[in-house]
C-alpha cells in the first residue's frame, strides 16, 4: 500500500487540461504534465483495503495496489517491471482507458477513487524518460512462424507476447500504417501518434515484422498464408459499421463517424485522405464540419470524438443525439459498487462545446435541391416498461426538423467483414456475427485463433489488449506443448 493515512490526507487530483478555447485550435494532448511527487501523492491514497477490487475490475488484472506501493516510494523501476507484467501497452490504456478499475476502487465506495489510470500513465511516461523501455529480445527462438493479422491493440498485444515465447512473428495490415483503431480511429488529442510509434519501434527492435498495406485475402490469399506460418492469428477489429437505414439515406453529407475520425487523423499525420484506413476511396471525398450545423447520432465514445473534432474543424453548432434515456448523474441503483456505474459521462469533447439530447429517434435525412443533407426530421421518445421490457414510444406532436448539414452515424459496430478472408478460411460465425472460437482456437481450423472485437465483439481498447495476450498464450501451449508467457492474475507479483 501506499502511506497509511494517504487517503484521508489527499484528495483525488488529475493534471490540469489546456484551456478549451485554447486546445480546440490544435490536436496535441489535453492534459498538462504532472510531476513525479503529483504521482506520489495520488499514489499515496492506495489504501490497505483487504481484498483489492480493482483487480477484478481491470480486465488485464492489473496489480494496482502494488505498483500504487512502488510510486509511493519512488521506485519507477520496480513500479514498470509490476505494471508490464499484466500490461503491454500502458501508454495506451494510461490515455484512453475508461477505467472500469477506478470504478471497483474501495476506497471510491464514499470518496473519489484513487487515480489508478493517471498513476498507470504515470508509471509508464517515467519508465521511457529513465530509459526502463528497452527491447526484451528472446534468447532463443522456436522456429515457429506466427501470422497475426490486424494490428490493433489485440493484434500488437498478441504479437509481441508470442515475440517474447520465441516465435517469430509478422503482423499484416492492409491500412498503410500500423495500429487499427489507435491509428485511425482515436483522436491525436486524445493520443498523439508518436506514441504509438514509439513503442512500435520497441517491437521491431524485439524482432516483430510488420507488413503495411497488405489485405490478407486478396493480396496474399488465406491458402498460401496457412503454406507459410505454422499459426495464424485473426486479430481484425470489429469494422462494420451499425447503419441507419431510413429515407435520405444516400444524400450527401451523412457519414459514418469513422470515415470522418480517420480522414482527420490522416491530415494531422500529413497523409493523403483520397482512401480510407482500409485502403477504399471515399465516395464523397474530404469531409469538412467548418461553418456546419454538425449532428452526432449516438451517445459513445466514438460519438464524442466526433464533437472534439467538429469543434476543431471550426463547425457552427455542434449535436449529440441518443435513442436512449439520460442516464442519471449518479451512480445508478441497478449498478452499485464494484460494477462499471450506470450515469451521464460528460468528456473533455462535451466540455469544448455541444449540445446533448437524448431519448432522440431519427426518422429521415432532410435533401435540399442539389442532393445535399439540410436537415435531419427527429421525434421525442418516451420509454415505457412493458412486460418487463423497454419499449419507445414516439411523443405525439413532438415530430420536427433540426438543421443540419454533415450528419455523422456513430450508432457501433455489429461484426468484423466476413467477406473475403473470414469466408474464404471457412470459419464459423456465432449469433452476433463474430468468429466463434473456443480458447481462443476457432472452430473449424485448430491453426487458426481469433482474439479481439474479431472474436467478443466491439469493446474496450483495455479488453483489446487482455484478448491478444490470453490468445497468444493459448497459442504457445498450441504450438509447443506448454507456455512460460503469464496468465492474468498468476503474475509473479500477485499476492493472491
Amino acid at each position: 500500500m501506499g502511506k497509511p493515512t494517504g487517503f484521508l490526507e489527499f484528495t483525488r487530483e488529475l493534471p490540469k487540461k489546456r484551456d478549451p478555447q485554447e486546445r480546440i485550435h490544435d490536436y496535441k494532448e489535453i492534459e498538462t504534465p504532472f510531476t513525479e511527487a503529483d504521482s506520489q501523492k495520488q499514489a499515496a491514497r492506495c489504501m490497505d483495503c483487504g481484498t483489492p477490487f480493482c483487480h477484478s475490475g481491470c480486465p488485464l488484472g492489473n496489480i494496482i495496489p502494488e505498483f500504487n506501493d512502488a510510486v509511493y516510494e519512488q521506485n519507477w523501476a520496480y513500479a514498470y517491471e509490476i505494471l508490464s507484467s499484466t500490461n503491454n501497452f500502458p501508454e495506451f490504456t494510461g490515455r484512453i482507458c475508461p477505467a472500469p478499475c477506478e470504478s471497483s476502487c474501495v476506497l471510491g465506495i464514499n470518496k473519489p477513487p484513487v487515480a489508478i489510470e493517471f498513476i498507470e500513465k504515470s508509471i509508464i511516461e517515467a519508465a521511457f524518460a529513465k530509459g526502463l523501455v528497452t527491447p526484451q529480445i528472446p534468447l532463443k527462438r522456436t522456429g515457429k512462424k506466427v501470422a497475426v493479422v490486424g494490428s490493433g491493440p489485440a493484434g500488437l498485444a498478441a504479437a509481441a507476447q508470442l515475440n517474447k515465447a520465441g516465435h517469430l512473428v509478422t503482423v499484416f495490415e492492409r491500412a498503410d500504417q500500423i495500429g487499427g483503431l489507435l491509428r485511425y480511429g482515436i483522436p491525436d488529442f486524445k493520443l498523439e501518434k508518436w506514441v504509438i510509434d514509439r513503442r512500435l519501434q520497441v517491437m521491431e527492435d524485439e524482432g516483430v515484422v510488420f507488413k503495411t498495406n497488405t489485405n490478407v485475402g486478396v493480396d496474399i490469399k488465406d491458402k498460401e498464408l496457412m503454406e507459410q506460418f505454422d499459426l495464424v492469428m485473426l486479430t481484425g477489429g470489429s469494422t462494420v459499421p451499425r447503419d441507419l437505414p431510413i429515407p435520405g439515406r444516400e444524400l450527401n453529407g451523412v457519414h459514418f463517424a469513422m470515415e470522418f475520425l480517420s480522414q482527420q487523423n490522416k491530415r494531422v499525420s500529413e497523409l493523403p485522405v483520397e482512401k480510407d484506413h482500409q485502403g477504399v476511396s471515399y465516395a464523397q471525398g474530404d469531409i469538412w464540419a467548418t461553418g456546419k450545423n454538425v449532428v452526432v447520432i449516438g451517445g459513445g465514445d466514438t460519438g464524442s470524438d466526433c464533437v472534439g473534432t467538429s469543434n476543431r474543424h471550426g463547425a457552427a453548432t455542434v449535436t449529440q443525439i441518443e435513442l436512449m434515456p439520460m442516464p442519471p448523474k449518479e451512480r445508478a441503483e441497478s449498478t452499485p459498487w464494484p460494477n462499471w456505474p450506470m450515469m451521464v459521462r460528460t468528456s473533455t469533447s462535451h466540455e469544448e462545446g455541444c449540445d446533448r439530447y437524448w431519448s432522440i429517434n431519427t426518422k429521415a435525412f432532410i435533401s435540399d435541391d442539389n442532393g445535399n443533407l439540410k436537415a435531419l426530421r427527429i421525434v421525442d421518445l418516451e420509454w415505457k416498461n412493458v412486460n418487463g421490457r423497454m419499449q419507445m414510444v414516439e411523443v405525439a406532436g413532438s415530430e420536427r426538423d433540426m438543421p443540419c448539414e454533415l450528419a455523422l452515424l456513430a450508432a457501433g459496430f455489429v461484426y468484423p467483414q466476413h467477406q473475403g478472408l473470414l469466408d474464404d478460411l471457412g470459419v464459423e460465425y456465432d449469433e452476433r456475427g463474430n468468429v466463434k472460437a473456443s480458447n481462443y482456437q476457432t472452430t473449424t481450423n485448430p491453426k487458426v485463433f481469433a482474439a479481439g472485437d474479431m472474436r467478443r465483439g466491439q469493446s474496450l481498447v483495455v479488453w483489446a489488449i487482455s484478448e491478444g495476450r490470453e490468445a497468444a498464450r493459448q497459442a504457445d501451449i498450441y504450438l509447443m506443448g506448454d507456455t512460460l508467457l503469464e496468465a492474468k492474475a498468476k503474475s509473479m507479483f500477485a499476492t493472491v
